[in-house]
């Protein structure tokens, strides 16, 4: 918050800057409305058919929330092994780094050949998208933990629960919640993408309507959603971060 009371001008008048020559050269070059629309006209567009669009915005927020919850559980359990078990991190982590090199585009169709139109698919789509950020960020979060710190819980008679839990968690919820904060983000991206494989409603299904009916302003609408949903996704993981870090500040763990 006072970030944004000190410096929040700053991006809000570069967008502004740009939505208004945005305007004046789409005017000016005397642009079709199919081919490029003006911000106006998006804004028009997005007020008018609002109550047609709140039930696609409502059901791509309810599945990234979902995948993104089983994400962040899926990516917390498999760095805790990986950091717990250096062998299987040794063997696996490669196995990771490479999951991430698969288009999800490409793999989506495959999803639903394996497990069909409903649920699981869209979730095992948001998952793969989500969870790497969050076992690769709580990984380097578990390396940060100053090693004088860890030699004086072990003479003291620390087991390996106890400096886990006390000390190398606390440690790594900074990084943790960066990788939080990535993926908050890519959930919607990947909610998007999973209503490619044949949803009934949501933006992605919104969005590929208005496309194949030359509707760019409906698809500049549903951008604009997608970047909105995310920027608010981002915002509750920054209030989470400052509830839960409030030590980082005082400068004690």
């Amino acid at each position: 918050m006072k970030y944004l009371q000190r410096k929040g001008w700053r991006p809000v008048s570069v967008l502004l800057l740009l939505f208004v020559l945005w305007e004046i050269i789409v005017k000016q070059a005397e642009m079709p409305e199919w081919l490029l629309p003006t911000p106006s006209k998006i804004l028009k567009e997005a007020v008018s058919g609002w109550t047609n669009f709140y039930p696609d915005l409502v059901s791509t927020t309810g599945i990234a929330t979902e995948g993104f919850l089983v994400g962040v559980g899926v990516g917390l359990v498999v760095a805790v092994l990986l950091h717990l078990m250096p062998a299987l991190r040794d063997s696996v982590y490669p196995l990771l780094i490479l999951s991430q090199n698969v288009p999800i585009i490409v793999l989506a169709p495959l999803l639903v050949i394996w497990f069909g139109f409903g649920l699981l698919p869209k979730l095992i789509v948001i998952t793969l998208v989500c969870f790497f950020p969050i076992t690769v960020a709580a990984l380097d979060g578990f390396k940060q933990v100053p090693i004088a710190q860890k030699h004086y819980m072990l003479m003291a008679g620390a087991s390996k629960t106890q400096l886990f839990w006390k000390l190398e968690c606390p440690y790594a919820l900074p990084s943790i919640f960066s990788g939080l904060k990535i993926s908050a983000t890519y959930s919607v991206m990947g909610a998007v993408i999973s209503e490619w494989l044949g949803a009934e409603k949501g933006i992605g299904v919104y969005m590929t309507l208005a496309s194949s009916s030359f509707r760019t302003d409906k698809v500049f609408v549903a951008i604009l959603a997608i970047m909105l949903l995310s920027l608010f996704f981002f915002g509750i993981i920054i209030g989470l971060e400052k509830y839960f870090i409030r030590w980082k500040g005082k400068g004690g763990a």
